[in-house]
């Protein structure tokens, strides 16, 4: 019989860690000689298995967790909301570094979450490589809007200039992400098999490669809540409440939601599912986010069949 783990909160910044182990608090730096100096102090715990639990920190964690997973322990990653929901639960409305940490240790001890796999480095950079192109996209598009703005002929060839430059960069990343996706053979066949789906493009096919690489292994509940996308109950009592999506990866549901304004128009399928919500009086939104949602489960049937005919 295996030990019981015991939880150890992170509670990650820019430049530290505070981490809570047992009774125990203390501070290391985020970055390697920082990642020792914990691995040492965990191996002091031994024979009981340490299981880390920090939060998604907009990034700052992944150096604490690719350490960790390289070490071999045990770490799970939470939504900020599920800890901060649970440090409500417990009448802990204050907010300290040091009082995270503990509150996480205590959210392992509760609630035991399982331990998130390892990702391969080729999906690591995948994922690095995409938010990057999406932050360039997303600057260029503000750029973009304001050249509707200005009136002054200088600030206008500046704004040009910008949008140029932006346009070569992200032609850059895009060049990346090819020769990523045909370096290897398993993500290549992958992204092939979903860009033969109507309305998807290879950009969109690697898009949800990387920001949902549990596409293909779930269920298609499973793989919808994890998207954001599965219809949440709002019943009490007698009350039938509305349906509604919440949580999930932002990045996978407005990848899907785009590539189901193109879907609708060219998959003979899911636009007649479209058209069928629209004529039983269904808002144009609410309509096309059930397209996401038909259309994400489609992706994912097909990397689980690749005898499933994509033909629309």
């Amino acid at each position: 019989m295996n030990p019981s783990p015991v939880y150890l909160g992170a509670d990650v910044s820019k430049a530290t860690i505070d981490c809570r182990l047992l009774d125990q608090s203390f501070t290391i730096a985020n970055d390697a000689p920082g990642f020792r100096q914990l691995l040492a102090r965990l191996r002091k715990v031994s024979p009981q298995p340490v299981h880390v639990i920090c939060e998604a920190t907009g990034g700052y964690q992944n150096a604490l967790v690719h350490a960790l997973h390289t070490a071999g322990l045990a770490v799970s990653v939470i939504n900020p909301r599920q800890v901060r929901d649970f440090a409500r639960s417990r009448n802990l409305l204050a907010k300290t570094d040091r009082l995270d940490a503990r509150i996480l240790a205590d959210y392992g001890v509760a609630n035991q979450p399982a331990p998130d796999s390892a990702s391969p480095a080729h999906l690591e950079r995948l994922a690095q490589l995409l938010a990057a192109r999406d932050h360039l996209v997303a600057q260029r598009a503000e750029l973009k809007t304001r050249a509707h703005q200005l009136t002054d002929r200088w600030l206008l060839a500046q704004n040009l200039r910008l949008i140029t430059s932006y346009d070569r960069e992200i032609k850059k990343l895009e060049a990346q992400l090819l020769a990523l996706r045909d370096a290897d053979p398993q993500l290549a066949t992958k992204a092939h098999r979903l860009d033969q789906v109507a309305g998807l493009d290879w950009r969109g096919a690697l898009g949800l490669l990387g920001y949902l690489p549990e596409l293909g292994t779930l269920n298609r509940g499973a793989i919808a809540k994890l998207a954001g996308l599965a219809p949440l109950n709002w019943d009490s009592g007698q009350l039938r409440g509305q349906r509604h999506i919440a949580g999930g990866r932002a990045p996978v549901r407005r990848l899907l939601y785009l590539a189901s304004l193109t879907t609708v128009r060219k998959n003979s399928l899911l636009k007649a599912f479209f058209l069928k919500l629209k004529a039983a009086g269904k808002p144009s939104k609410l309509a096309l986010t059930a397209v996401a949602r038909k259309l994400l489960i489609l992706l994912n049937s097909a990397l689980k069949n690749p005898h499933l005919s994509l033909a629309n």
